[in-house]
């Protein structure tokens, strides 16, 4: 079974769950984690994010002599710092960054860049060089060694299929899709599967469900939202992690994304509308927490799969390499980290990426959950200055 319908199977028996509080019965338990512990949220943008129009060079003449049709006016840009401002579509972003809140790590990458969308995602969720190939994400080696023993809620994915990030030898956490489309599968219906391997895995995950649900069921109940979200799916997504660690389900790792960023064409208006979701989306969680005083414990990580070519295409960009991760909450710095692009000095086009995205994987095991990152093959040394 290849890996790409192994996940879309996993998701078909795990989907849905989390976001239906109607059929969250209590099945079992859980041992909740240390009440106030650190969790991070990952909000992954699929397609690869244009990082020279999302974090815009303004004050650099190349950027308007490379990009004639798509370069963003200096005069619109906001939240102007040291030659670099922020899309107008993220003035919420310009926002929380006056606020000491926001971290732009500048220029993210690794070493031998891909241009495929789905091997260059594999490579980041499984924070391994570009040659190799493993079946274990980064977070599910993370969380194989930091669980004391299977802890069905420890990592929550908000998508249709599972997330490679996550996967281990234990399944250490729930998938969760769209609730009008789950249908509620009995306990027998999860018993026996297959004699192999691959799908006796799961089962075992699709079991993992049940295990958590009374756990889940207890944070639900004792949350709710306190503020108003946008009416789109990744606000949807937020609104429920919120929940979840306002009621405590003190999962380590919340995972979720926003789709479209792969702008070859019309990328002025799709970018605009796409950063306008993220942006509104991403402060309606921040306040929701801030709010909470939980914002402190959250760390939000935002990055793409790659970036995009530094010329553009005509109406458009075409793949790149390296690009800006965005850290929000969890007491960082709320600074700029990184060189800003150096646009006339590029490699076959592209940005010469200047931070190793497993370095800053890195500092948030260290700092956010006191883990040696070592352990989980990872040798890159962390990003200075991050976090206070």
């Amino acid at each position: 079974m290849n890996r790409r319908n192994f996940l879309t199977l996993t998701g078909t028996f795990t989907g849905g769950l989390l976001v239906l509080p109607d059929f969250l019965h209590a099945f079992g338990s859980q041992n909740n984690l240390v009440v106030g512990e650190q969790c991070i949220v990952f909000v992954q943008l699929n397609g690869g994010n244009d990082g020279l129009n999302t974090f815009i060079p303004y004050d650099d003449p190349l950027y308007y002599d490379l990009r004639t049709k798509i370069a963003l006016n200096k005069d619109a840009v906001v939240g102007k710092n040291k030659g670099m401002a922020f899309h107008p579509s993220l003035k919420d972003f310009a926002q929380m960054q006056q606020n000491g809140d926001l971290t732009v790590i500048q220029n993210v990458g690794y070493p031998e860049p891909i241009r495929s969308h789905f091997r260059s995602q594999e490579i980041w969720q499984t924070a391994t060089d570009s040659n190799k190939y493993i079946n274990e994400g980064w977070l599910g080696r993370f969380l194989d060694l930091q669980c004391n023993g299977h802890q069905a809620t420890a990592g929550i994915n908000l998508d249709s299929i599972d997330n490679l990030a996550l996967k281990g030898v234990e399944p250490n956490f729930i998938t969760v899709k769209d609730p009008d489309r789950f249908k509620v599968k009995s306990k027998e219906e999860n018993v026996t599967l297959s004699k192999n391997p691959h799908l006796d895995f799961v089962r075992k995950i699709a079991n993992s469900v049940t295990e958590g649900s009374d756990e889940i069921q207890k944070a639900l109940a004792k949350s709710k939202t306190e503020i108003s979200y946008p009416k789109t799916e990744l606000s949807k997504n937020l609104e429920w992690i919120a929940r979840l660690i306002k009621g405590n389900l003190n999962s380590k790792v919340y995972y979720t994304s926003l789709n479209g960023f792969d702008t070859h064409d019309n990328q002025l208006s799709i970018h605009e509308r796409k950063l306008t979701d993220l942006n509104d989306s991403l402060f309606s969680f921040y306040s929701d927490l801030k709010e909470a005083k939980l914002l402190q414990n959250v760390t939000v990580v935002v990055f793409s799969e790659f970036g995009r070519r530094v010329k553009d295409n005509g109406n458009g960009t075409d793949h790149g390499t390296a690009a800006p991760m965005f850290i929000i909450g969890g007491n960082n710095k709320g600074t700029i980290l990184g060189k800003n692009p150096n646009l006339a000095d590029l490699e076959n086009g592209d940005l010469k990426y200047e931070i190793d995205f497993r370095s800053v994987y890195a500092s948030l095991l260290k700092e956010k959950m006191n883990f040696d990152y070592a352990k989980i093959g990872i040798s890159n040394k962390p990003v200075s200055g991050l976090f206070a």
